[in-house]
């Protein structure tokens, strides 16, 4: 290691190193242990300036502001000033522990600090008089009367965590020397352990997170149940599902409240090479505005009011799998453009916090208003939404799939005849014609909850529905009261009900099967509205009114 031999007045840099030793044995945060062991070199009357630099990635724009930009050879990593204490002499009220001065990168390999990370040897400079090769700021160095430079490379099982920098204004004894590197290497094991407890303490936080967020998930994991039915509407799902699932694309599921787009987000996740990852749910119509980055992002420990510690955000919670965006529409556009650069760059960082962290994300996202026609009227990104809309689903209503209802019913049944201790509950005949009457305008969901206060109500062992009136047969109705009563010939309700079949007929371009054919329009069978057409005599609208 460099040194030139020592002044003939030799002087102690560190007052106690004992004491010094004993101390940082005791601290496992950096917060407490980096200041403390700067400020206790510092005390002594021969230290001008102690600093330490820790080994790290740049952090966002630290490149372009960095004085040594040219010289260096990589931006990987570099030198962080973590820590800083001394004092003038030319105004005693100057204190050097500011963390923001043009030293506080130092690029691998450049100048006597970057050389000693570089290296992983110590330098002692004991008369900085004779060889100024190593000095950045000469100036400082006379004004100061800095007379001797030390610095140790803080080595921890063979890798370079940082370095000790200590900028002496007399000229140290050989002790001193010796002093100085062992207390570097009880700083590099403290640093070290420190980064472990940091580790373990995030590892457990995470933990902690992923769990309470694994509680809400059990608890509606069956909120639709799985997939269940049999209509072709649902089978296209499974089929798009099939074809999305093993990549790595964004989803964009839209529908109707209630028709399960959480459900079809977790059958996606379960299905794609993320499934021992987790799925992290965000309802973005929960999250107040001011808490959206929070939500997202995460937050420093004193970020804001009422940051009483780190918090991990979502992204950072769903690493390595998929976060699923639910009502993705009701996020404020202001705040879309920082969605926007998490999903282009893969970087978050916490609010109050420097540090960039990689983030490796699928999104899937839902909403239930059409986003496409909310981005032409610019009242969402239109870049957000290309980027969201990779593979756009669309999940029909339950009133366009009723062959699905029984099925969905009788799981619904046995969940809740399970819970409540109801047994012996069924679906009788005329219950399932109720439930396929009904228009279901809260789709899944609400059915859900009408079996389930079925099962609630049920005391005689008898399953009821009580369905409010359809805003169609509730105008009906009105229209009914309105007018005077009259009563109808058998001929005039023949040529009543004629003109109301070719009315639908040419409605839907003389379709009578499926789930846009006549017969669904007037809700009867193919085979009722068949012999109807043909008892009435009612000709065909076009040449698609044949019975396909």
């Amino acid at each position: 290691m460099p040194r030139m031999s020592d002044p003939a007045i030799p002087h102690r840099i560190v007052d106690d190193p004992k004491r010094l030793l004993l101390e940082l044995a005791t601290l496992h945060q950096l917060s407490d242990l980096l200041p403390l062991a700067v400020q206790r070199m510092a005390q002594s009357p021969s230290v001008a300036l102690v600093r330490i630099w820790l080994t790290q990635a740049p952090l966002s724009g630290d490149c372009s502001q960095c004085r040594f930009a040219s010289e260096c050879p990589s931006r990987e990593r570099c030198l962080h000033l973590m820590a800083s204490s001394g004092r003038s002499v030319i105004d005693s009220n100057e204190y050097w522990q500011r963390l923001d001065g043009a030293f506080r990168r130092f690029p691998i390999g450049v100048r006597k600090v970057g050389q000693i990370a570089a290296t992983g040897r110590s330098l002692e400079v004991a008369d900085v008089q004779r060889d100024q090769t190593w000095i950045a700021a000469p100036d400082w160095i006379t004004q100061e009367g800095i007379s001797s430079f030390v610095g140790h490379p803080l080595l921890h099982r063979g890798q370079v965590l940082g370095v000790l920098g200590v900028f002496a204004r007399q000229h140290p004894s050989d002790s001193c020397f010796e002093w100085l590197r062992m207390i570097a290497d009880h700083l590099a094991a403290a640093i070290a352990n420190a980064h472990a407890v940091e580790e373990i303490e995030s590892l457990r936080k995470r933990l902690e997170n992923e769990n309470e967020y694994l509680r809400e998930e059990v608890q509606q994991a069956a909120a639709f149940g799985d997939l269940i039915g049999q209509s072709p509407a649902l089978q296209a799902i499974t089929r798009q599902i099939e074809l999305v699932a093993p990549t790595n694309s964004s989803v964009l599921i839209s529908g109707e409240s209630g028709t399960g787009k959480e459900v079809v987000a977790r059958e996606i996740h379960r299905r794609s090479k993320r499934v021992d990852q987790p799925l992290i749910k965000v309802n973005c119509a929960a999250i107040p505005r001011e808490l959206y980055e929070s939500e997202f992002f995460g937050h420093a420990k004193g970020a804001f009011t009422g940051a009483l510690r780190d918090r991990a955000g979502r992204f950072e919670l769903a690493n390595g799998g998929t976060l699923f965006l639910d009502e993705i529409g009701e996020i404020p556009l202001d705040l879309q453009a920082k969605l926007l650069r998490v999903l282009q760059e893969g970087e978050i960082e916490r609010i109050g916090e420097e540090r960039t962290r990689k983030t490796d994300v699928r999104i899937i996202a839902a909403t239930n208003r059409n986003l496409k026609a909310e981005a032409d009227a610019g009242r969402f990104r239109q870049d957000l939404y290309y980027r969201l809309s990779v593979f756009p689903m669309e999940l029909p209503p339950l009133r366009k799939r009723p062959e699905d209802i029984r099925l969905l019913a009788e799981q619904f049944l046995q969940r809740f005849a399970r819970q409540l201790g109801r047994s012996g509950l069924k679906l009788t005949q005329g219950n399932l014609v109720d439930l396929q009457r009904y228009d279901w305008p809260g789709n899944v969901r609400e059915l859900q909850h009408a079996i389930e206060r079925a099962c609630i109500i049920a005391t005689d062992g008898r399953l009821r529905f009580d369905f409010p009136q359809s805003p169609a047969k509730e105008r009906a109705k009105e229209l009914k009261a309105a007018q005077p009563r009259s009563i109808l010939t058998e001929e005039e309700l023949r040529t009543l009900e004629a003109e109301n079949i070719r009315a639908a007929l040419s409605e839907c371009g003389g379709k009578i099967y499926g789930p846009n054919g006549a017969a669904a329009l007037l809700r009867v069978k193919p085979t009722t509205l068949n012999s109807r057409i043909k008892a009435l005599g009612v000709k065909s609208v076009s040449n698609q009114s044949k019975v396909e």
